[in-house]
């Protein structure tokens, strides 16, 4: 492995922050003020990402949460008045693949199935009990259907396990000004 090139789009403070600091981490409140009332959502399964990454262990004191980063240019966002693009060159050993489409599906609270056979397994399960993956998962009356929903999200980190397209993200636990080649404002 060798050096990758990965774009991230940033508030504009992120890029202040680095050329003063030399360094960024995601702070939980920083994800907060992008959610807003989404948070407590979307948090649960950002605190289950940061709990079950192949890379938990090395991961800094004061990185609450990944920052994101898209190996394609044209796959990031674009940026706006409040944001910038940063272009970074760094160890493609510091970046953790995550699979786009499964990843969809664990913010939506749902199932990863490990093939088709097992999509139809669930899927006829929740159909027993007449509920969705995201009514059972956020239902205190389906604590088994819950874990099941939650036990399949590993899959995430299974290539072996495909879900819709290939497209990957990454994410990296923290930005280093030197690791910043370009800044589209």
């Amino acid at each position: 492995m060798g050096k990758c090139r990965v774009w991230t789009k940033q508030h504009k403070s992120v890029w202040e922050q680095l050329e003063r600091y030399g360094r960024y981490t995601v702070k939980r409140e920083y994800v907060a003020l992008a959610l807003e009332e989404h948070t407590d959502l979307v948090l649960e399964a950002y605190d289950w990402l940061v709990r079950n990454s192949p890379d938990a262990s090395s991961r800094p004191a004061d990185a609450e949460y990944p920052v994101w980063v898209s190996y394609r240019r044209d796959a990031a966002m674009l940026p706006d008045r409040d944001s910038v693009m940063l272009e970074l060159t760094i160890d493609e050993k510091r970046i953790t693949p995550i699979h786009v489409s499964k990843w969809g599906t664990i913010l939506n609270f749902s199932y990863i199935p490990a093939d088709s056979g097992d999509a139809k397994r669930h899927s006829k399960l929740l159909a027993e009990y007449g509920v969705s993956d995201a009514k059972a998962y956020l239902s205190r009356f389906y604590p088994e259907i819950k874990e099941e929903i939650v036990d399949s999200w590993k899959r995430l980190f299974d290539d072996s396990v495909h879900l819709g397209s290939e497209l990957r993200y990454g994410t990296i636990w923290e930005v280093r000004r030197e690791w910043v080649s370009r800044v589209t404002r």
